[in-house]
């Protein structure tokens, strides 16, 4: 089966094993960057192109697809599946898990547990604000950010502000959510693949430090989590529409919170935690949707 890995790059680990296993299974793993493939329109047959060749012979595509020029390889990714070719991620759902308000609305909507957050452009009564999701410390999330970047632990009301004015001087918005001081300097990553958990690990920030992201220098270790993290993270990787997800939550005193759910999550840190080889799994995954189609 033919294979395509939408990656920026061949080097990054996620990429490295994923064509690995692609041909441990004998299949023939390709890998294009998303922002050099060429989309052709037409109301007859539209195509892609890539290093002078049609991307026409694909079976499926998994896309790993980072921060950069997002809503391009979204239509990159939307183009594949206009000719019929399966993709692990579809790009609707792609689209919802890099939108961090929406899909924080999305969840909480669905019942699904999140921490209590606010997003305001209205500077005015800032202290009433800060109190209703708990007071200082606060978390402070910006809308775009991945890996643990654009998170600031603000400890006080006029760091808060300082914040606020600086960003918003930028144009650019923010999030504010209650600060869970049980679960200060660390989260679960659980991943999803299909319509189950293949691992889950609990992640620890490294000394100083309060984001437990392993880009961070964090660390992780295997977790056998219970009936009620493994069915709220399976169901939040459903409301989003993804097939593989990674679903980061926080353990506070009163039950599992959901902060994200990620359409490429890394897993170096979790095959290395793990011993498992989530790689494998994943294009064993992708082979199925390849079959059906």
């Amino acid at each position: 089966m033919n294979i395509l890995i939408l990656s920026r790059k061949r080097r990054f680990y996620s990429t490295r094993r994923l064509i690995e296993e692609c041909r441990k299974l004998k299949h023939t793993p390709l890998v294009i960057d998303p922002l050099k493939c060429i989309l052709y329109i037409n109301h007859k047959a539209s195509t892609i192109l890539a290093k002078g060749i049609e991307l026409s012979n694909i079976d499926v595509v998994v896309p790993r697809i980072g921060m950069v020029a997002v809503s391009y390889a979204i239509s990159v990714i939307r183009q594949f599946e206009v000719m019929g070719i399966p993709v692990v991620n579809s790009n609707g759902p792609i689209a919802r898990s890099r939108n961090k308000l929406g899909c924080l609305q999305l969840l909480a909507q669905n019942g699904i547990p999140v921490p209590e957050t606010l997003i305001s452009r209205y500077p005015r009564n800032l202290n009433k604000l800060i109190r209703l999701i708990g007071g200082t410390p606060i978390i402070m999330k910006l809308l775009k950010g991945t890996q643990g970047t654009g998170v600031i632990l603000s400890e006080s009301t006029q760091s808060v502000e300082s914040v606020l004015e600086t960003i918003w001087s930028l144009g650019e918005d923010i999030l504010l959510q209650r600060f869970i001081k049980e679960s200060k300097g660390r989260d679960i990553r659980v991943f999803i693949i299909g319509d189950r958990v293949a691992a889950a690990m609990r992640r620890y920030a490294k000394e100083g430090e309060f984001r437990s992201n392993i880009h961070k220098g964090g660390y992780g270790e295997p977790l056998k989590l219970s009936k009620e993290y493994e069915a709220i993270a399976i169901k939040s990787a459903k409301m989003i529409g993804l097939g593989v997800a990674g679903v980061d939550m926080l353990e506070s005193k009163d039950g599992p919170l959901v902060i994200e759910v990620n359409s490429s999550p890394g897993f170096q840190g979790l095959e290395e935690a793990t011993k498992l080889n989530i790689a494998k799994m994943i294009v064993e995954y992708a082979v199925k949707l390849g079959r059906m189609k």
